[in-house]
């Protein structure tokens, strides 16, 4: 945590609260703001747009988590949760839900930040595989694509596969486009004409 952080603590003990806030002073300089009041949840994180959630429930329900969820963005952020008790159902339901560390009787000063280096460190390694997914999608969806495009060619024009390949190629070089792109119009200008 050597960058400045925008960290918003989830504490309505106010005694917590402040062993939280020291731990996070004594590891740098972070603007930190407490939120004690647990109604409006959503709202009042979103309003702070925080680089980092850190969450401390003595007994969390699964409302409470859900409503964690909507308001902390796990996909977006990294989000610490500190429990006092905790259940297999209540772990995996954080745990799905994107909580990027999650630890049981866990908090004590000297804890707080390994463990939100953790939580940041393990947020963004599975933020690179996000987009990595999603960019795997992505090129399966343009390979079905021009593959399908490739057999309309191929069956409209009597072309071979490298062929069809280079006529897609040739024709979204000299339009300026990607080929996936070039592909789609074609198979939906196909299907319009079947």
């Amino acid at each position: 945590m050597s960058d400045r952080l925008s960290i918003v603590v989830v504490e309505k003990d106010r005694e917590r609260a402040l062993l939280i806030v020291d731990s996070l002073r004594a590891s740098g300089d972070h603007e930190i703001s407490v939120i004690s009041e647990q109604s409006g949840l959503a709202r009042r994180i979103s309003e702070r747009n925080p680089d980092v959630v850190l969450v401390d429930f003595a007994n969390p329900s699964r409302d409470m988590l859900e409503e964690l969820t909507l308001a902390s963005s796990p996909l977006e952020r990294p989000v610490a949760m500190f429990v006092d008790r905790s259940d297999d159902a209540l772990t995996r339901a954080a745990i799905e839900a994107g909580v990027s560390a999650y630890v049981v009787d866990g908090l004590s000063a000297g804890r707080i930040k390994p463990i939100l280096d953790a939580a940041i460190t393990r947020f963004h390694m599975f933020q690179a595989m996000r987009a990595e997914l999603a960019a795997t999608k992505r090129a399966l969806e343009e390979r079905k694509i021009i593959d399908r495009a490739k057999g309309v060619l191929m069956k409209a024009r009597g072309l071979d596969e490298d062929a069809a390949y280079a006529l897609l190629r040739k024709t979204a070089m000299d339009q300026g486009r990607k080929v996936a792109e070039v592909a789609e119009a074609l198979v939906t200008a196909a299907g319009l004409l079947s």
